[in-house]
């Protein structure tokens, strides 16, 4: 008789049909890798604030927040190195 608990922050976009696929795909796994049988499978979805999970030492919150501002970053600086070589092909191409 297994048992699964899983653990997800809260979100609106999380919408009660992808909760039963998670639950469904949980059940199918189990009963097609382990033989459980799916009427005695239980699979527990418990959903989280993110301000009430934490990861690398702050709330899911904050570290998204971060993230976010390191994504920016990150693509702010792929955007100036391909300018830049777009910049310099453009030179050598002249002399």
């Amino acid at each position: 008789m297994p048992y699964v608990h899983v653990r997800i922050t809260r979100e609106a976009e999380t919408t009660p049909e992808m909760k039963a696929e998670v639950i469904r795909g949980i059940t199918d796994v189990l009963a097609r890798v382990l033989s459980k049988d799916p009427e005695t499978t239980f699979v527990v979805i418990d959903e989280v604030e993110p301000a009430n999970w934490g990861i690398a030492g702050m709330t899911t919150t904050a570290w998204r927040a971060r993230k976010g501002r390191g994504r920016a970053a990150a693509e702010q600086a792929a955007g100036a190195e391909g300018r830049r070589a777009s910049d310099d092909r453009g030179r050598s191409s002249g002399t």
